[in-house]
């Protein structure tokens, strides 16, 4: 199969069970990495040969198979089990870790007080900050009155980066986001030095359920599928 340049794993007709990354003697679309990047995948095995990350790799595999019950019987059906946070959990006491980061949106200010004392709980020290850390005008990377929210008044910048900075100085050995905006969530990938995971993020209309408008895309949100009036 020849490369089709972009990788199209989302726009795959076939079923699980036909796929080549399902099954080794699997098809494969048009698009099909699996088909058509043996540099890449190679690439990411040699990756996968150093220690540190084939540990992260393997924990995180083991967790993936414990949030199912039953898994010894024959005939299996999945059966998940388990809630995100206590996955969460989980892994982190897998990987030896004691010292969270949890990277909040003022928006889910009541929710963060109500995961820092789970995790508190399941025995971790929590390092949180707020996204309005710093209390820096938006002013300040150029947004307009017009921009903000709260239009005449002083309104607080998101910080990402601060947030980040502080965890990374608190020496934080994992970090979990709760609720940031989109791109804000990104600033903050990119500046932390631990790895991150999400527990939620931020839908202001769907209570923070993204995948609800996806899945009425088709009905009652039909018109995200239209191209924005510019």
């Amino acid at each position: 199969m020849k490369n089709n340049k972009s990788a199209a794993c989302a726009d795959c007709g076939l079923t699980r069970k036909e796929r080549i990354c399902m099954d080794p003697a699997g098809k494969a679309s048009p698009g099909c990495p699996t088909a058509t990047e043996k540099q890449m995948l190679d690439e990411a095995k040699r990756i996968y040969e150093n220690q540190s990350i084939k540990e992260f790799a393997r924990q995180a595999s083991i967790q993936e198979g414990q949030c199912y019950a039953e898994r010894d019987k024959k005939l299996y059906i999945m059966h998940p089990t388990k809630p995100r946070i206590q996955e969460i959990c989980e892994f982190a006491k897998k990987m030896n870790y004691h010292r969270l980061g949890l990277i909040f949106c003022i928006g889910l200010a009541r929710e963060a007080k109500m995961v820092s004392d789970i995790l508190s709980k399941q025995g971790f020290k929590v390092v949180s900050v707020v996204c309005k850390v710093g209390t820096v005008p938006k002013e300040e990377i150029g947004i307009k009155e017009e921009e903000k929210i709260f239009i005449g008044q002083h309104e607080t910048m998101c910080n990402p980066v601060a947030q980040a900075l502080i965890v990374n100085k608190q020496k934080t050995q994992f970090n979990i986001l709760l609720g940031l905006c989109v791109g804000h969530d990104s600033l903050f990938f990119k500046h932390a030095d631990a790895p991150t995971t999400v527990l939620a993020v931020k839908d202001r209309v769907t209570g923070h359920n993204p995948l609800a408008a996806v899945y009425t895309s088709g009905s009652y949100y039909a018109w995200i599928n239209k191209l924005e009036d510019k």
